[in-house]
């Protein structure tokens, strides 16, 4: 089953769209899955714009029912660190909004036994009943969470390590230096993933269009782990102009 795709002429339309789709998987009640990166700033963002402008009593309702797990963290950094993901999602969303830190669910890098604790979040989760809305970004070598290529569907949550290209990718936190990066982080797997009862892909940016197409119109394989994406019956993909350009368009 093809994805349902939509292709927005810039990012500010981006945003707003996403933001909506997420303000009512809240509504829903369903634990919601979130994601970091540069392209989930303006997304937040427009969320807590749309949550201010909610009544009163309907946002106080929404915040007192958020339940979020977010797909990975780095491990060896505090949660208070802001190169933290724990960090980045207190500055986006726990802060400006006042939910409490135990509303906005990370893996703990600071776990003296990554992999135990990557078995523990992943039992938390499915406490949880499972991740209603997953929203996704997508790496420039084809990952998302932290599942690095090669990746099989099944892979479940664990501690793994970075990839140089990811490193690359994310330094502009850590100094634009990809040394100062940590080299290791917990990740739920492609498993938890594809079993969330809906996907949301967000790409931007000319950069990701090579990597979008092999993701959505190539035969999925462990080298683009996103193209495991393409099994989940119901995954939606939201992109700017730039991303969508190498795409077989019907």
């Amino acid at each position: 089953m093809a994805p349902a795709l939509t292709v927005l002429a810039d990012g500010q339309q981006l945003a707003a769209l996403v933001a909506d789709r997420l303000l009512a998987a809240l509504a829903s009640g369903r634990p919601l899955g979130l994601a970091t990166g540069r392209t989930m700033e303006p997304v937040y963002a427009a969320l807590r714009h749309r949550i201010a402008a909610l009544p009163p009593r309907q946002r106080q309702q929404l915040l007192a029912g958020w339940c979020s797990f977010n797909l990975d963290e780095y491990v060896g950094l505090e949660p208070e660190d802001p190169r933290s993901f724990a960090g980045v999602m207190a500055a986006a969303l726990g802060r400006p909004l006042q939910l409490p830190a135990d509303r906005l669910q990370l893996p703990d890098g600071r776990a003296a036994d990554p992999d135990a604790e990557a078995r523990r979040y992943s039992a938390a989760l499915a406490a949880a009943g499972g991740i209603g809305l997953q929203l996704l970004g997508l790496g420039s070598n084809g990952h998302v969470g932290f599942n690095e290529p090669p990746c099989a569907a099944d892979a479940p949550c664990r501690c793994l390590p970075l990839a140089a290209a990811t490193r690359e990718q994310n330094a502009c936190a850590f100094g634009g230096d990809p040394a100062a990066v940590p080299q290791r982080a917990i990740s739920l797997g492609l498993a938890e993933i594809l079993a969330a009862d809906q996907l949301l892909l967000v790409v931007t940016g000319a950069g990701k269009a090579e990597i979008l197409r092999r993701s959505l119109q190539e035969p999925p394989c462990p080298e683009v782990p996103a193209s495991w994406l393409q099994r989940h019956p119901r995954l939606e993909v939201v992109v700017d102009a730039a991303a969508a350009a190498a795409l077989q368009l019907r």
